[in-house]
């Protein structure tokens, strides 16, 4: 591997010596390593590809499906250095079983900070509790910062580049501080390495029964919500969430969950809805590679409201005014399909007399309209019954854009 990481790790290997391999001390011996020498300033990330293409002579590489790839480019019984490459992946919300620091060497990211309040223990494996987020912060290129294990550094990161390159020098495990959870905001924190293996199953063989398109699903989905405990009911709702809203029965499953498990069950709905936009933004990223586009998908995904967001695009792009900065965004997703004009994934209300053609203004002129706060309306919508002005709210509402009218 690249000398460069075999100096850096001998480097931090000789301070962390000093101090007696105290796990305590480890990550601001990791970032001040990282800061003395940042590899953002020290790597070409083209020479490093061809060197690690073209050698076999690397550290051993781990199994390990995080990074798109992970590679280790330094490796010690006690700590090891590795690079994580992001084409398009979004880190759930999770907290740490090691110690360290990270370094963005190529690209940049939205990186939010985390507390988990009132926590209650369900299970080892899972947790209810309130998500808050505390800070939120754009990591560029040259950006160092620390990990420190266990649930006093929960934070999540949406690259913004593709490729980003994050370069973490890391220990392999620090005794006590696990589970490593993610956490589902607003409400549940879950441990992703716990193997039900009978909760594994049975969701499997109810997407036989969904595939096969089975009468009984939802029946029999009831019934199991109506019997479980709250840890495997959590997973089946989870699980079975989108084929109970194809069949309408979703309102019914969560009053069925709540009845068997009362005030425990009071946020689980919300935390699930919630999920779902996360993921529907997530999977949007796929398809949009434009560094400011991705930037606004982040902030639509995590920031908590639309002063935050606002604030947010004015750091990073001063002027114009960040509310023409958004609309031109907003201009810029737009598409017309056969049916309607989509912001992402608001679409025109298909209920509203608008040749296609027109309808890109009207939308356009309507999120202008809600997210000004404004109280005169544009000259495209003063002619429309407060009927009409509603039921563009709800269409943004009902999307990813919520936070911009609401």
């Amino acid at each position: 591997m690249n000398a460069f990481f075999n100096d850096l790790g001998r480097q931090v290997l000789d301070l962390w010596k000093k101090e007696n391999f105290s796990l305590e001390k480890f990550p601001t011996i990791a970032r001040k390593a990282l800061e003395a020498r940042p590899p953002s300033e020290h790597v070409s990330l083209l020479e490093l590809m061809r060197e690690y293409l073209l050698n076999d002579e690397q550290p051993l590489q781990s199994m390990s499906g995080f990074g798109q790839p992970e590679l280790i480019a330094y490796e010690h019984p006690r700590f090891y250095i590795q690079l994580l490459f992001w084409l398009d992946g979004t880190t759930d919300i999770h907290q740490h079983e090691f110690s360290g620091a990270f370094h963005v060497m190529h690209g940049s990211s939205i990186h939010a900070h985390y507390t988990f309040e009132n926590a209650r223990s369900i299970t080892p494996h899972l947790r209810v509790g309130d998500v808050r987020m505390k800070q939120i912060e754009l990591l560029e290129t040259g950006r160092t910062a620390p990990i420190v294990s266990g649930p006093g550094c929960i934070h999540s990161l949406f690259h913004l580049d593709s490729p980003s390159v994050t370069v973490v020098v890391r220990t392999h495990n620090d005794p006590g501080t696990g589970p490593q959870f993610n956490y589902l905001p607003p409400h549940v924190a879950v441990d992703p390495m716990h193997a039900d293996t009978l909760t594994m199953r049975r969701k499997q063989l109810l997407d036989v029964m969904e595939q096969s398109d089975d009468p009984a699903y939802a029946e029999i989905v009831m019934e199991m919500l109506g019997t479980l405990d709250f840890e495997r009911g959590f997973f089946i709702l989870q699980h079975s969430m989108a084929a109970l809203r194809d069949r309408g029965e979703w309102e019914a499953a969560i009053k069925t969950f709540r009845q068997r498990h009362g005030q425990l069950a009071k946020g689980v709905q919300t935390t699930l809805e919630e999920g779902v936009r996360r993921d529907l933004i997530k999977n949007m990223r796929s398809s949009i590679a434009t560094p400011e586009h991705r930037f606004f998908l982040a902030l639509l995904m995590n920031v908590p409201t639309r002063a935050d967001l606002l604030t947010l695009v004015k750091r990073r792009y001063p002027k114009p005014a960040p509310l023409e900065t958004v609309l031109r965004w907003a201009q810029e997703l737009t598409v017309i399909t056969d049916e309607s004009a989509e912001i992402l994934d608001a679409a025109f209300p298909a209920t509203l007399d608008a040749e296609l053609e027109d309808q890109p203004e009207i939308f356009l002129s309507a999120l202008r309209y809600f997210l000004s706060g404004s109280t005169r309306l544009p000259p495209s919508l003063r002619d429309q019954p407060t009927a009409v002005i509603e039921e563009l709210r709800h269409a943004f509402a009902a999307s990813t854009l919520r936070m911009l009218v609401v």
